[in-house]
């Protein structure tokens, strides 16, 4: 389910935007840096309560995260180093953002850790995947850029109808799906791993 495995039918849009971005001198490394400081500048406005940057920010992390690396392809520099830069400071933008959102008070403490847990368990098992050899995963039911468009969404609905949804702000219960979802996707994941080990 998860919009990681329509990437490669984004190449027409991506080319030319990461084609565009090295002409103004950005690197992979620097693109990933920038949806880094995006990240903590969504997850800072989020603990504002100033949701309408928060979303734009969540925003710009997505375009510089989607194009890192479209822009090592192009250069021809793609390599573990920067995969590895990639996925560390991915990991640290999704703490931003979401730490940003329940320390907002859009969700309580629980259902914040509830939602950081499966967030990153999902993202570590996708990568634990290549590590013992069956190679990067995306599988599963939440990817992070279903995340991004759900923080999106949500964020944009409880700018539109601030009186939430039964008493739930939509950012609250956007964390009690990623929760919930976040943790079915690692199960799903540490499965699919498990049956390629035991298949070899």
């Amino acid at each position: 389910m998860t919009l990681d495995q329509f990437r490669p039918h984004l190449t027409g849009i991506v080319r030319p935007v990461a084609r565009l971005s090295i002409r103004i001198g950005l690197t992979p490394n620097s693109s990933t840096v920038l949806a880094l400081l995006a990240a903590m500048i969504a997850g800072t406005a989020f603990w504002y309560r100033e949701i309408g940057i928060g979303v734009l920010f969540v925003a710009i992390n997505a375009f510089f995260d989607a194009i890192d690396g479209a822009i090592a392809r192009e250069l021809g520099s793609a390599g573990m180093t920067g995969d590895f830069l990639d996925h560390v400071l991915d990991r640290y933008a999704d703490i931003f953002i979401i730490i940003g959102i329940f320390a907002g008070g859009f969700a309580s403490w629980e259902i914040g850790v509830f939602a950081l847990t499966g967030v990153l368990m999902s993202s570590y098992l996708g990568t634990q995947a290549q590590a013992v050899g069956v190679g990067r995963y995306y599988g599963g039911l939440l990817g992070r850029a279903d995340r991004l468009v759900l923080i999106l969404l949500a964020g944009i609905a409880d700018i539109l109808f601030p009186a939430g949804l039964f008493t739930w702000t939509y950012l609250g219960i956007m964390l009690l799906l990623f929760g919930i979802l976040g943790h079915i996707t690692a199960i799903q994941r540490f499965l699919h791993v498990w049956r390629e080990l035991n298949t070899k």
